[in-house]
């Protein structure tokens, strides 16, 4: 073949070969029917089980939580607290749930100093405040169900007696010191002595007991029934402050969503105690400068920036019902602005300072849209990975650690307080543009903010569909002090010498690291009535449509 024939039938080829090319790993779920995105592919196939039976979205999610909390029980369960934001296809209305327990009557700082405690504990007894998640199910449910309550525990009770596999990432998690604190931990979680392996069946009849209760008898089970008793038994026997009155009076909130504008998408988080506002505040500030490559050094340094002068405000953030938060100031387009300024282009600030706004008016996310368009934007979580350690005796789960987030300091906004909810890191997030709907979340502690961010900033900046915002490279930060910040390889080594040269001190994670969190999203488009679903590759999970 002539040299110039050869040469046009490769550049041919290779024109081909480039649309089908993609930068991403996951193809997009589409279809005319429900999506359940979880981080686990058995909660997500619970869900998808719900919708073809006729279920709801509220159904579905109820159904994916329950299974999760027996899957995932590092992340998420039934001694947790529950967010949600749920979009009404009939009505357009976004409503927001507020399942956050508060800390027992008895507990104070005084309270706990007289134990000998300095500061909260992170785990243990006194790091347990009521656990939101049970009461918000029903909430959701009475509201929005459609499904009886009781057809929504039929997989959770199947796995919990039958046994399921460990999946990889969760197994790499399984042996726990956390665990081992209380020998009931290690009689359920370790059997036989043993850590199981990745592949390995596992049971948790005692919390499928647990289960079945609360399927039978709905929540008054957890909060005024046999789990409440052997919780507040627990609590005596270990020196604990929580009562059966502080179970019994609990009661989540419904609560009006805030949002913000970004390049042309509306924007929806809750409002304190949870830290949603954090990624309105960036948000907030990324706009006022115009984007660069998605993957450039001086997109990577404007976003860290940002994220620094966002997260040095959450000092302000607690419980509105105990503090003045200035929610509205922390959001304003103007004070945003004004933060903006402070970013120096070409260095690093390694001292960022909380700044004055107006004063004017380890977690799972996963997320629903069914066939009408209903989305439920859905993140319980235990807080941190295997929660207080505390296990209620008998029936298979721990109590959460959210307790550990209040501070000693009288004068802090999040000081202890009886009653009062602490702050809080989960959070679930929507946005709209025109006849498009997303819900979407990505979990882990502060990453949540950051990585909301930086999430819709692929997708309103650089244009990119729900996998491909999931999965591209991100950075995260714990605090809003100091240049350290962790980033994934894949931004390429002249990005992160770049950002080195400007004073960011950079730990290079692995291309899909799981302390970049781990997301879950689903978009309904009204005019066409197609759904989309994405997982993140960062997790075991799958979103999976319902069978039609």
């Amino acid at each position: 073949m002539p040299r110039l024939s050869l040469c046009l039938v490769l550049f041919a080829a290779l024109a081909s070969a480039q649309k089908t090319d993609r930068t991403h790993g996951r193809s997009l779920v589409i279809a005319t029917g429900g999506i359940v995105a979880t981080s686990q592919v058995l909660a997500s196939q619970a869900g998808a089980r719900i919708l073809a039976e006729g279920g709801n979205a509220v159904d579905a999610a109820i159904a994916a939580n329950a299974v999760l909390g027996l899957v995932e029980p590092m992340m998420c369960g039934i001694g947790g607290d529950l967010f949600v934001m749920y979009r009404d296809a009939k009505t357009g209305q976004v409503t927001g749930l507020n399942a956050s327990g508060p800390a027992p009557q008895a507990m104070s700082i005084a309270a706990l100093e007289a134990k000998g405690l300095q500061k909260m504990p992170s785990t243990g007894i006194h790091s347990v405040t009521v656990p939101g998640c049970v009461r918000g199910w029903q909430a959701m449910h009475k509201k929005y169900g459609r499904l009886p309550w009781k057809a929504l525990f039929a997989t959770a009770l199947r796995l919990a007696r039958e046994g399921f596999p460990i999946q990889e990432m969760v197994g790499r998690g399984w042996d726990s010191a956390v665990v081992r604190q209380d020998p009931e931990g290690v009689r359920v979680f370790y059997p036989h002595g043993k850590v199981p392996a990745v592949g390995d069946l596992w049971k948790n009849p005692d919390l499928g007991r647990a289960m079945q209760l609360i399927a039978e008898q709905g929540a008054d089970a957890f909060y005024t029934g046999e789990i409440a008793a052997a919780i507040v038994k627990k609590s005596q026997r270990l020196g604990g402050l929580l009562t059966a009155a502080d179970l019994a009076a609990f009661e989540p909130e419904w609560v009006t969503p805030l949002a913000t504008t970004y390049r042309g998408w509306r924007v929806h988080e809750l409002p304190p105690n949870g830290q949603g506002l954090a990624a309105l505040s960036m948000l907030n500030i990324l706009e006022t400068f115009q984007p660069g490559g998605p993957f450039s050094a001086t997109e990577f340094h404007r976003k860290i920036e940002a994220m620094k002068l966002a997260y040095a405000d959450l000092k302000y953030v607690a419980d509105p019902r105990a503090v003045a938060v200035p929610t509205a100031g922390m959001i304003a387009k103007p004070y945003a602005a004004q933060r903006a300024r402070l970013i120096n282009p070409a260095a690093a600030n390694c001292a960022v300072a909380a700044g004055q706004p107006p004063t004017s008016s380890d977690t799972t996310y996963f997320s629903v849209v069914d066939q009408e368009g209903n989305i439920a934007s859905w993140i319980q979580s235990v807080s941190g990975g295997w929660a207080s350690g505390v296990m209620v005796d008998g029936m298979g789960f721990h109590l959460h650690n959210r307790g550990a987030s209040f501070s000693f300091d009288k004068a802090a906004a999040n000081a202890l307080q009886p009653g009062k909810r602490p702050f809080h890191t989960i959070i679930p997030g929507l946005a709209q543009k025109d006849d498009l709907h997303i819900g979407f979340g990505i979990m882990s502690g502060p990453n949540q903010p950051l990585a909301h961010a930086q999430f819709i900033s692929y997708l309103a900046d650089h244009g990119m569909n729900l996998q491909e915002a999931l999965e591209a490279p991100r950075f995260t930060k714990t605090r809003a002090t100091g240049c350290d910040v962790t980033i994934e390889s894949r931004v390429g080594l002249a990005t992160l010498q770049q950002l080195s040269a400007m004073g960011h001190q950079i730990t290079i994670a692995q291309p899909y690291s799981v302390r970049m969190g781990r997301g879950n999203a689903v978009m309904h488009n009204a005019r066409t009535k197609v759904n989309t679903g994405a997982s993140d590759p960062r997790a075991d999970g799958a979103a999976i449509p319902q069978a039609q």
